[in-house]
């Protein structure tokens, strides 16, 4: 099934302070901030929107206020590379983005060409950042190692079980089901399915049924909240008991909403939680009095714009350029998610993924829990 999406969107939005001088830098948030994937959107923007705003209370990026805009890809390559292309007509030097790494490479290439340093919070397939492009940072880790943690989970605590593995085919569902396939062969694991569904699939029986005559034990789900959700929620309607596990692309509150009861048990793979982290404390009070819940991507967010404010102070330019080779020499940066070193590649050196359970509160919503 082929998804209907909205134009593109990109909405220029100054924070520039009370002072009401012109924005120097400018910076652009791009990712999904309509469609299905929506609450992953507000996640980068909520986290640029305060990292910015607090940037620009305290004078800026080396004395130049940051000027913010934002475009909606809705998680669709072809919008991505639309979103890229208003970026550069705009002059945006920075960009925190995108969501999906399959909208993430096409408009790497893009912002690569045009002088435009990226840095994505939550894009997470290996390949994005083993092109050679010298504009690409991440603030996540990747798949290799977050399937190399699910298999040895997997592994573990269902030794000798059945495992069905389903995706939803896309760069980012599909590879990380992949290395988590990879990965759990190399241990062992017993795997009894492996399907793909399209992404925007409503009715999933089909698959269900598969898993259910599978006899799976567990089943492991590469893709997002919104047909995961979905499919663990079709397969309690057909009795199928064995819980879902799935990466980062099910970590929002809105997959609980979506699974239903069959929403608890499910296992999750990704970064400790950010926001116990000491250095997030207080920007964490700042989105709680704001009614936000700062969850998942939000703090990765916010931890981009402090990776590119750091190394533009350091060398005292906001150069795309000079600022991306600074980043890769591997000086650490002291974010609301830990410290970060960049290797040559662009990615973080502590890729730390962690086992996740989605478990009922006192107060009676389900949400996930490190184990």
């Amino acid at each position: 099934m082929r998804r209907a999406f909205w134009p593109v969107l990109a909405v220029a939005v100054s924070l520039a302070g009370a002072s009401g001088a012109a924005a120097q830098i400018k910076m652009g948030v791009a990712g999904p901030l309509t469609g299905p994937n929506a609450a992953f959107g507000a996640q980068l923007k909520n986290g640029a929107e305060q990292a910015v705003a607090d940037f620009n209370a305290k004078g800026g990026i080396n004395g130049q206020k940051i000027e913010l805009s934002f475009g909606d890809d809705v998680s669709d390559p072809k919008q991505g590379v639309s979103v890229a292309n208003k970026f550069v007509g705009d002059k945006v030097q920075f960009v925190i983005g995108h969501f999906n790494s399959g909208v993430t490479m096409p408009a790497s290439d893009v912002y690569a060409e045009h002088g435009i340093f990226m840095i994505t919070p939550s894009a997470t397939n290996p390949v994005i950042t083993t092109r050679g492009l010298w504009n690409v940072f991440r603030t996540c880790g990747d798949d290799d190692n977050q399937g190399q943690t699910a298999a040895k989970y997997i592994a573990d605590k269902f030794k000798g079980k059945n495992v069905a593995i389903a995706h939803d085919k896309t760069t980012y569902g599909k590879g990380l089901a992949d290395f988590t396939r990879k990965y759990a062969k190399e241990l062992g694991v017993k795997e009894v399915l492996y399907e793909g569904i399209n992404i925007g699939e409503k009715d999933l029986s089909a698959l269900v049924s598969k898993i259910k005559a599978s006899g799976a034990d567990l089943v492991y789900w590469g893709g997002l909240h919104t047909e995961g959700g979905l499919l663990v929620r079709q397969m309690r309607d057909q009795g199928v008991k064995a819980p879902l596990m799935g990466g980062d692309g099910i970590a929002s509150n809105e997959y609980a909403a979506i699974a239903a009861a069959g929403a608890e048990g499910t296992l999750m793979t990704f970064g400790p939680d950010p926001r116990k982290h000491p250095e997030a404390k207080a920007v964490v009070a700042k989105f709680q009095a704001k009614q936000i819940n700062p969850e998942a991507y939000t703090l990765y967010s916010y931890a981009a714009v402090e990776v590119i404010a750091q190394a533009a102070a350091a060398i005292k330019s906001s150069d795309p350029k000079k600022i991306a080779a600074e980043v890769r020499t591997g000086k650490p940066y002291k974010t609301v998610i830990g410290e970060l070193k960049y290797d040559k590649k662009g990615d973080i050196t502590r890729p730390d993924y962690v086992i996740y359970t989605r478990k009922k509160g006192a107060d009676g919503k389900v949400t996930y829990v490190e184990n």
